[in-house]
C-alpha cells in the first residue's frame, strides 16, 4: 500500500501516544507490588542547572573533609538531609573549554571537537547508558524533562538537552509540568482497534520512507550517503519506539494522585511540580531514569531578583547585588532539592523500603560559576547505588567527572568497563 509521505505525516511517527499500566484496582502506590520479596528496581535522577553556583558560599572548606564538615550557607536548607548526601569537589570535564555549554556536556564528558571536520559533536550521556540497562521493563526507558528556556539551564550552547543518544544527538521531552503530566497520565479513550490501526499506519509510513530512502541512496554521492546513514539511524530509533508502543498498546495509564497543573507556572513553583512529577514517575514505575534540566532565569524572576540570571553569574569580585542574588538563587535551589528528598524518603515501596533507598539523585552543573569549568558542583544523594553518604569529598586534582558517573553506574548494578573519559572508579564515593 502506497501512503503519501508528506512532512507532517512523517513527523507524526515520532510522536506516538504513550500508554502506561493501569493502577486503579491496586492503587497508585502498589504498582508492581505482587512480588514484594523481589529486589526493588534501581532509579537514577539527574538534576542539572545552568550558570553554576556561588563559589564563596556553596562549597565547603576543602581542608575540612569527611562527615564533620560545616555546611556552607548555600546548602543550609539541606541540613536535615546532611547525613544522606555527599558533596564532591575537584571534578571536571577536561575536554570542555566553552563556558556557554553548561548542560551540553555535563552528563557526557565529551569533546565538542572530537570528530574531525565537525564544529560540534557530542557523545552518549550517562542517563542513556543507564536506560539501556534498567529501562526495558518500564513504559519509558527514560524521561527527559526540560525547562523550555533557551538559556535557563544550558548557557548559550547549541545543545540545550542534558540527554544525548548513542549518536550524540540531543533528546527532548516535556518542557513544563502540564506537558509532563499529560505524558505520564493523559488517558487515550480511542478504541483499541483504532489504536492498532493507527500504529499499523505509522509502521506502513515508516516502511515507505525506508524504501524510498534506500532507492535514493543508490544515486547519492559519498557525503550525502553519510547524511542518509544518519537518517537510517533515526528510522531505526522510530522502529524501536513503535515496537515499544505495540507492547503497551491498550494498557491504560495510572490515575494521577495529583491535580493537573495549571498552565503558565514558572520558576519556583514550576520546579517544585516537576520534582513531584518525577517522583510520581518513579513511584508508578513508569520509568527508572530521569533527567531534568531545570530553569534558572525564570527561577530568579520568581524570587523577585532584578539581576538577570546570566549577569548574576558574573559576580566575580562584586560583593554586592550580583553576589547577593546568586546566593539567594543557591538557597532557593537547595530548598527545592530538600523538598524532593523529603518526598523520596516518605514514599514507601511494596517491600517496606522507600524510594530514597532505591534511588540515586545527582544534582549539579558542568559550570562552577560564570564561565569557570573547574570543580563542577556535584551533590549525590539516595541509597540506590550504595554510595558513601554524609561525606565531603575532595577528589585528587584532575579527576574526571565521568569517574563519578562510572561509580554510580557500577553501584546501580550496571556493569560497564568505562564511561566517557573516565580513568577509573571514584573510590572516595564508594561505601
Amino acid at each position: 500500500m502506497n501512503i503519501p509521505l508528506d512532512r507532517r505525516r512523517f513527523l507524526e511517527t515520532g510522536t506516538a501516544i504513550i500508554a502506561l499500566p493501569a493502577l486503579e484496582s491496586l492503587g497508585f502506590r502498589r504498582f508492581a507490588a505482587a512480588a514484594t520479596d523481589a529486589p526493588r528496581p534501581k532509579r537514577l535522577l539527574f538534576l542539572g542547572f545552568g550558570w553554576g553556583v556561588t563559589s564563596d558560599s556553596w562549597y565547603p572548606d576543602p581542608k575540612k573533609t569527611g562527615p564533620d564538615y560545616p555546611l556552607p550557607p548555600g546548602l543550609m536548607p539541606l541540613e536535615r538531609h546532611k547525613s544522606d548526601f555527599s558533596l564532591v569537589q575537584g571534578l571536571w570535564n577536561r575536554h570542555t573549554a566553552n563556558g556557554h555549554y553548561g548542560s551540553t556536556f555535563w552528563l557526557t564528558g565529551a569533546n565538542e571537537y572530537g570528530l574531525p571536520g565537525q564544529a560540534f559533536s557530542n557523545t552518549v550521556s550517562v542517563d542513556q547508558i543507564a536506560a539501556c540497562h534498567v529501562g526495558a521493563a518500564t513504559r519509558f526507558d527514560s524521561l527527559c524533562l526540560d525547562c523550555g528556556d533557551a538559556a535557563g539551564g544550558s548557557g548559550h550552547g547549541p545543545g540545550l538537552s542534558l540527554s544525548w543518544d548513542a549518536r550524540g544527538k540531543p533528546l527532548g521531552g516535556p518542557r513544563n509540568p502540564v506537558e509532563a503530566f499529560h505524558k505520564l497520565f493523559a488517558r487515550d479513550t480511542t478504541p483499541l482497534e483504532q489504536q492498532q490501526a493507527r500504529l499499523a499506519e505509522r509502521r506502513s509510513v515508516l516502511d515507505d520512507a525506508l524504501e524510498n530512502a534506500r532507492e535514493l541512496g543508490r544515486r547519492l554521492g559519498k557525503a550525502d550517503r553519510e547524511k542518509l546513514r544518519e537518517y537510517f539511524d533515526g528510522i531505526r530509533d522510530l522502529e524501536a519506539k513503535l515496537a515499544r508502543d505495540a507492547t503497551w498498546l491498550g494498557v491504560e495509564r495510572p490515575r494521577p494522585p495529583m491535580e493537573e497543573p495549571k498552565p503558565g507556572l514558572a520558576g519556583l513553583e514550576e520546579i517544585r511540580l516537576m520534582y513531584e512529577i518525577a517522583s510520581l514517575a518513579f513511584e508508578s514505575d513508569s520509568t527508572r531514569v530521569i533527567t531534568y534540566r531545570q530553569p534558572v532565569s525564570t527561577l530568579v524572576t520568581s524570587l523577585g531578583i532584578k539581576v538577570e540570571a546570566h549577569t548574576m553569574s558574573h559576580y566575580h569580585g562584586h560583593a554586592g547585588e550580583k553576589q547577593q542574588a546568586s546566593e539567594q538563587r543557591d538557597r532557593a535551589q537547595s530548598e527545592l532539592l530538600a523538598g524532593l528528598l523529603d518526598r523520596l524518603k516518605k514514599t514507601k515501596e511494596p517491600d517496606g523500603s522507600t524510594l530514597f533507598d532505591q534511588t540515586t539523585v545527582v544534582y549539579g552543573s558542568n559550570i562552577r560559576t560564570g564561565h569557570s569549568l573547574d570543580n563542577c558542583p556535584t551533590l549525590v544523594a539516595g541509597r540506590g547505588a550504595g554510595l558513601r553518604l554524609g561525606e565531603h569529598i575532595v577528589a585528587p586534582k584532575g579527576t574526571p567527572l565521568c569517574n563519578a558517573w562510572l561509580t554510580i553506574l557500577r553501584g546501580s548494578g550496571i556493569d560497564v568497563a568505562s564511561f566517557g573519559d573516565s580513568t577509573g572508579l571514584l573510590g572516595e564515593l564508594q561505601s
